[in-house]
């Protein structure tokens, strides 16, 4: 299959490869296929641009000390901090230390999201049904990307989900609704100290956070100053 085949999506797919958000050497340049893991260490400084090649495409995401994985992303730190529970441009991702792991340096879309967790087998039976039992979710994506670094279920916590859609009521209500990204639209976060990045490229089929169409995504590392 030719994942970059518009024929081999839903009628009136449209994949748009994008770019880098930000100017400078670019130091990887890798497409993820539709519903499969990924991972990679991002060095401090560089700039890690993530593409939603084909619109409204979750990418559920992971960020962990390179160094030290036991301090990793932490959401209600970084909500703490930020004083919102939506990540913009500016943003700091902090850690379980409190630390900045990452800063949004641009992003195309209103509002990224970081409290409508990751989908997995097991939610996926209670929210959606048992027929739905022999589906992979994002869990299941990181916990295999995880095991490549010595990382096991313990080390699996609350994420970003890049390119969702989670709106709050003001009445505390959410629910995962319609995405607002569309294709090429882009996201780019720098990197605070060397990090390592888990992205699931969600595979969920039950609920629209990926258009009921999962489509690749493109990630592209720039380097930072020298």
């Amino acid at each position: 299959m030719n994942i970059l085949d518009p024929a081999n999506y839903a009628d009136g797919t449209v994949l748009d490869l994008a770019g880098p958000l930000v100017d400078g050497k670019v130091v990887l340049d890798e497409i993820v296929p539709p519903r499969a893991p990924w991972s990679a260490e991002v060095k401090h400084g560089d700039i890690l641009t993530i593409v939603d090649v084909g619109g409204n495409q979750s990418a559920d995401c992971l960020l962990y000390n390179a160094r030290d994985t036991t301090e990793r992303y932490s959401v209600p730190d970084t909500i703490a901090w930020s004083g919102n529970i939506y990540v913009r441009t500016g943003t700091v991702l902090r850690s379980s230390e409190g630390n900045p792991l990452a800063t949004v340096v641009a992003n195309e879309i209103d509002r990224q999201d970081t409290i409508g967790g990751a989908c997995g087998k097991e939610s996926n039976t209670l929210r959606y049904g048992h027929h739905t039992a022999s589906e992979h979710g994002c869990r299941e994506n990181f916990l295999a990307e995880a095991a490549r670094y010595g990382m096991g279920a313990r080390d699996i916590v609350s994420n970003l989900n890049w390119f969702m859609n989670v709106p709050v009521e003001a009445d505390g209500t959410l629910g995962i609704v319609d995405g607002i990204s569309g294709p090429g639209k882009r996201v780019a976060f720098r990197a605070e100290m060397d990090i390592l990045v888990l992205v699931s490229n969600c595979p969920q089929m039950n609920n629209p956070c990926n258009d009921f169409n999962p489509t690749p995504l493109r990630m592209i590392v720039t380097a930072g100053p020298v």
